[in-house]
Protein backbone atom coordinates (compact mmCIF):
# COMPACT_ATOMS: atom_id res chain seq x y z
CA UNK A 1 0.00 0.00 0.00
CA UNK A 2 1.21 3.50 -0.75
CA UNK A 3 1.33 5.50 2.47
CA UNK A 4 3.08 8.68 3.54
CA UNK A 5 4.65 8.69 6.97
CA UNK A 6 7.78 9.70 8.85
CA UNK A 7 10.05 6.68 9.36
CA UNK A 8 13.07 8.38 10.89
CA UNK A 9 12.25 7.45 14.48
CA UNK A 10 11.31 3.86 13.67
CA UNK A 11 13.75 0.98 13.95
CA UNK A 12 13.61 -2.57 12.70
CA UNK A 13 12.43 -5.15 15.22
CA UNK A 14 12.74 -8.93 15.12
CA UNK A 15 9.42 -10.77 15.21
CA UNK A 16 8.80 -14.50 15.44
CA UNK A 17 5.94 -16.21 13.66
CA UNK A 18 3.86 -17.92 16.36
CA UNK A 19 0.99 -19.20 14.20
CA UNK A 20 -0.20 -19.29 10.59
CA UNK A 21 -3.92 -19.30 9.77
CA UNK A 22 -5.26 -19.84 6.29
CA UNK A 23 -7.87 -17.20 5.43
CA UNK A 24 -8.50 -17.95 1.73
CA UNK A 25 -6.69 -20.03 -0.89
CA UNK A 26 -4.41 -17.05 -1.52
CA UNK A 27 -4.20 -15.34 1.87
CA UNK A 28 -3.01 -16.13 5.38
CA UNK A 29 -2.82 -14.45 8.75
CA UNK A 30 0.54 -14.52 10.50
CA UNK A 31 0.49 -14.15 14.28
CA UNK A 32 3.74 -12.54 15.39
CA UNK A 33 5.46 -12.35 18.76
CA UNK A 34 7.35 -9.05 18.98
CA UNK A 35 8.90 -8.51 22.42
CA UNK A 36 9.59 -4.83 21.71
CA UNK A 37 6.15 -4.16 20.21
CA UNK A 38 4.58 -1.10 21.94
CA UNK A 39 1.04 -1.81 20.64
CA UNK A 40 -0.61 0.16 17.85
CA UNK A 41 -3.73 2.02 16.74
CA UNK A 42 -6.42 0.18 14.81
CA UNK A 43 -5.80 0.91 11.13
CA UNK A 44 -2.02 1.27 11.25
CA UNK A 45 0.46 -0.81 9.24
CA UNK A 46 4.02 -2.14 9.39
CA UNK A 47 6.91 -2.57 7.00
CA UNK A 48 8.14 -6.17 6.68
CA UNK A 49 11.65 -6.95 5.41
CA UNK A 50 13.06 -10.24 4.18
CA UNK A 51 16.79 -10.74 3.58
CA UNK A 52 18.20 -13.52 1.39
CA UNK A 53 21.38 -15.46 2.15
CA UNK A 54 23.27 -13.38 -0.42
CA UNK A 55 22.32 -10.19 1.42
CA UNK A 56 19.61 -9.02 -0.97
CA UNK A 57 16.62 -7.62 0.90
CA UNK A 58 13.13 -6.46 -0.01
CA UNK A 59 10.43 -4.81 2.05
CA UNK A 60 6.70 -4.21 1.73
CA UNK A 61 3.99 -2.60 3.86
CA UNK A 62 1.19 -4.68 5.37
CA UNK A 63 -1.81 -3.58 7.38
CA UNK A 64 -2.15 -4.83 10.93
CA UNK A 65 -5.17 -7.11 11.35
CA UNK A 66 -5.25 -7.54 15.11
CA UNK A 67 -6.62 -5.32 17.85
CA UNK A 68 -4.05 -3.23 19.72
CA UNK A 69 -1.96 -5.20 22.21
CA UNK A 70 1.67 -4.99 23.38
CA UNK A 71 4.18 -7.68 22.51
CA UNK A 72 2.20 -9.30 19.72
CA UNK A 73 0.31 -8.49 16.55
CA UNK A 74 -1.07 -10.06 13.39
CA UNK A 75 -0.81 -9.27 9.71
CA UNK A 76 -2.92 -10.77 6.95
CA UNK A 77 -1.21 -11.16 3.59
CA UNK A 78 -2.69 -11.71 0.13
CA UNK A 79 -0.39 -13.45 -2.32
CA UNK A 80 0.77 -11.28 -5.23
CA UNK A 81 1.89 -13.44 -8.14
CA UNK A 82 5.57 -12.87 -8.96
CA UNK A 83 5.90 -10.84 -5.76
CA UNK A 84 9.13 -10.72 -3.79
CA UNK A 85 7.66 -11.08 -0.29
CA UNK A 86 4.01 -12.15 -0.28
CA UNK A 87 4.57 -15.63 -1.83
CA UNK A 88 7.02 -16.44 0.96
CA UNK A 89 4.71 -15.14 3.68
CA UNK A 90 1.66 -16.93 2.26
CA UNK A 91 3.18 -20.25 1.16
CA UNK A 92 6.43 -20.77 3.06
CA UNK A 93 6.48 -19.02 6.45
CA UNK A 94 6.02 -21.35 9.43
CA UNK A 95 5.85 -20.96 13.22
CA UNK A 96 9.28 -20.19 14.59
CA UNK A 97 10.45 -18.25 11.55
CA UNK A 98 11.91 -14.77 12.20
CA UNK A 99 10.78 -11.66 10.38
CA UNK A 100 12.04 -8.09 10.51
CA UNK A 101 9.41 -5.40 10.86
CA UNK A 102 9.20 -1.68 11.43
CA UNK A 103 6.26 0.18 12.88
CA UNK A 104 3.59 0.90 13.80
CA UNK A 105 3.17 3.41 10.98
CA UNK A 106 0.38 5.85 10.13
CA UNK A 107 -1.82 8.22 12.09
CA UNK A 108 -4.52 9.26 9.65
CA UNK A 109 -6.37 6.06 8.79
CA UNK A 110 -7.05 5.02 12.39
CA UNK A 111 -10.02 4.51 14.70
CA UNK A 112 -10.11 4.65 18.50
CA UNK A 113 -12.80 3.27 20.84
CA UNK A 114 -13.23 6.73 22.35
CA UNK A 115 -14.80 7.88 19.07
CA UNK A 116 -18.58 7.73 19.29
CA UNK A 117 -19.84 8.64 15.80
CA UNK A 118 -21.36 5.77 13.79
CA UNK A 119 -18.75 4.06 11.62
CA UNK A 120 -19.05 2.88 8.03
CA UNK A 121 -16.31 0.57 6.77
CA UNK A 122 -16.10 -0.17 3.04
CA UNK A 123 -13.58 -2.81 1.97
CA UNK A 124 -12.47 -4.09 -1.41
CA UNK A 125 -10.71 -7.47 -1.27
CA UNK A 126 -7.76 -7.52 1.12
CA UNK A 127 -8.59 -3.91 2.00
CA UNK A 128 -10.64 -5.46 4.79
CA UNK A 129 -7.48 -6.08 6.85
CA UNK A 130 -7.08 -2.70 8.62
CA UNK A 131 -10.88 -2.49 8.97
CA UNK A 132 -10.82 -5.83 10.76
CA UNK A 133 -8.37 -4.33 13.23
CA UNK A 134 -10.96 -1.62 13.92
CA UNK A 135 -13.74 -4.19 14.40
CA UNK A 136 -11.60 -6.19 16.78
CA UNK A 137 -10.53 -3.08 18.69
CA UNK A 138 -14.18 -2.15 19.11
CA UNK A 139 -14.99 -5.62 20.40
CA UNK A 140 -12.06 -5.75 22.83
CA UNK A 141 -13.01 -2.35 24.26
CA UNK A 142 -16.67 -3.27 24.67
CA UNK A 143 -17.57 -0.24 22.57
CA UNK A 144 -21.22 0.27 21.62
CA UNK A 145 -20.40 2.54 18.69
CA UNK A 146 -22.56 1.32 15.77
CA UNK A 147 -20.47 -0.23 12.99
CA UNK A 148 -21.43 -1.25 9.47
CA UNK A 149 -19.10 -3.06 7.09
CA UNK A 150 -19.69 -3.34 3.34
CA UNK A 151 -17.25 -5.95 2.05
CA UNK A 152 -16.72 -6.35 -1.69
CA UNK A 153 -15.19 -9.65 -2.85
CA UNK A 154 -15.09 -11.50 -6.15
CA UNK A 155 -16.52 -14.77 -4.82
CA UNK A 156 -17.44 -16.26 -1.42
CA UNK A 157 -14.11 -18.11 -1.38
CA UNK A 158 -12.28 -14.78 -1.48
CA UNK A 159 -13.85 -13.47 1.74
CA UNK A 160 -11.37 -13.19 4.60
CA UNK A 161 -12.43 -13.65 8.24
CA UNK A 162 -15.83 -15.02 7.12
CA UNK A 163 -16.43 -17.22 10.18
CA UNK A 164 -15.33 -14.57 12.65
CA UNK A 165 -17.45 -11.88 11.02
CA UNK A 166 -20.47 -14.20 11.08
CA UNK A 167 -19.97 -14.82 14.79
CA UNK A 168 -19.45 -11.16 15.60
CA UNK A 169 -22.66 -10.19 13.81
CA UNK A 170 -24.54 -12.93 15.65
CA UNK A 171 -23.29 -11.81 19.07
CA UNK A 172 -23.29 -8.02 18.57
CA UNK A 173 -26.41 -6.09 17.65
CA UNK A 174 -24.34 -2.99 16.99
CA UNK A 175 -22.49 -4.57 14.07
CA UNK A 176 -23.82 -5.23 10.56
CA UNK A 177 -21.89 -6.84 7.71
CA UNK A 178 -23.07 -6.80 4.09
CA UNK A 179 -21.26 -8.52 1.23
CA UNK A 180 -21.02 -7.37 -2.36
CA UNK A 181 -20.05 -10.21 -4.71
CA UNK A 182 -18.63 -8.93 -7.97
CA UNK A 183 -18.29 -12.20 -9.92
CA UNK A 184 -20.02 -15.09 -8.19
CA UNK A 185 -22.45 -15.12 -5.26
CA UNK A 186 -23.16 -18.03 -2.90
CA UNK A 187 -25.93 -20.43 -3.76
CA UNK A 188 -29.30 -19.00 -2.78
CA UNK A 189 -28.06 -15.41 -2.91
CA UNK A 190 -30.97 -13.06 -3.60
CA UNK A 191 -29.06 -9.85 -4.10
CA UNK A 192 -27.41 -8.51 -7.20
CA UNK A 193 -23.93 -9.52 -8.33
CA UNK A 194 -21.75 -6.55 -9.16
CA UNK A 195 -19.66 -3.71 -7.82
CA UNK A 196 -20.54 -1.53 -4.86
CA UNK A 197 -22.78 1.22 -6.22
CA UNK A 198 -24.71 4.19 -4.89
CA UNK A 199 -27.77 2.07 -4.07
CA UNK A 200 -25.68 -0.38 -2.06
CA UNK A 201 -24.05 2.40 -0.06
CA UNK A 202 -27.50 3.78 0.77
CA UNK A 203 -29.11 0.45 1.67
CA UNK A 204 -26.21 -1.00 3.68
CA UNK A 205 -24.45 2.15 4.88
CA UNK A 206 -25.35 5.10 7.11
CA UNK A 207 -27.25 8.16 5.90
CA UNK A 208 -25.10 11.26 5.57
CA UNK A 209 -27.36 13.03 8.07
CA UNK A 210 -25.89 10.88 10.88
CA UNK A 211 -22.40 12.23 10.08
CA UNK A 212 -20.66 8.84 10.28
CA UNK A 213 -16.92 8.34 10.25
CA UNK A 214 -16.13 6.48 7.02
CA UNK A 215 -13.10 4.31 6.27
CA UNK A 216 -12.60 2.98 2.73
CA UNK A 217 -9.76 0.60 1.86
CA UNK A 218 -8.95 -1.43 -1.24
CA UNK A 219 -7.54 -1.13 -4.76
CA UNK A 220 -7.09 2.43 -5.96
CA UNK A 221 -9.96 2.36 -8.48
CA UNK A 222 -12.35 0.88 -5.93
CA UNK A 223 -11.47 3.44 -3.27
CA UNK A 224 -11.79 6.42 -5.59
CA UNK A 225 -15.14 5.24 -6.95
CA UNK A 226 -16.61 4.60 -3.49
CA UNK A 227 -15.34 7.92 -2.11
CA UNK A 228 -16.91 9.80 -5.02
CA UNK A 229 -20.23 7.99 -4.51
CA UNK A 230 -20.23 8.84 -0.81
CA UNK A 231 -19.58 12.53 -1.48
CA UNK A 232 -22.33 12.53 -4.11
CA UNK A 233 -24.65 11.06 -1.47
CA UNK A 234 -23.97 14.02 0.81
CA UNK A 235 -21.25 12.66 3.10
CA UNK A 236 -18.72 15.18 4.38
CA UNK A 237 -15.45 14.54 2.54
CA UNK A 238 -13.57 15.47 5.72
CA UNK A 239 -15.10 12.45 7.46
CA UNK A 240 -14.10 10.01 4.69
CA UNK A 241 -10.67 8.47 5.19
CA UNK A 242 -9.16 6.33 2.49
CA UNK A 243 -6.36 3.81 2.20
CA UNK A 244 -5.51 2.40 -1.19
CA UNK A 245 -3.12 -0.04 -2.77
CA UNK A 246 -2.02 -1.11 -6.21
CA UNK A 247 0.55 -3.37 -7.84
CA UNK A 248 3.79 -3.12 -5.86
CA UNK A 249 5.47 -6.47 -6.39
CA UNK A 250 4.13 -7.90 -3.12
Amino acid sequence: MARATVLGRLTWKVATVSAVRRETPSAVTLALDVPEWPSHLAGQHVDVKLTAEDGYSAQRSYSIASAPAPGRMEISVQRVEDGEISPYLVDVAQPGDPLELRGPIGGYFVWSPDQTAPVLLVAGGSGVVPLMSMLRARGDAGSRTPFRLIYSVRTPDDAMYADELRQRVRDDRGLDVAYAYTRKAPEGWRGQVGRVDAARLVSDGWPASLEPDVFVCGPTGFVEAVADLLVDAGHDSQRIRTERFGPTGG
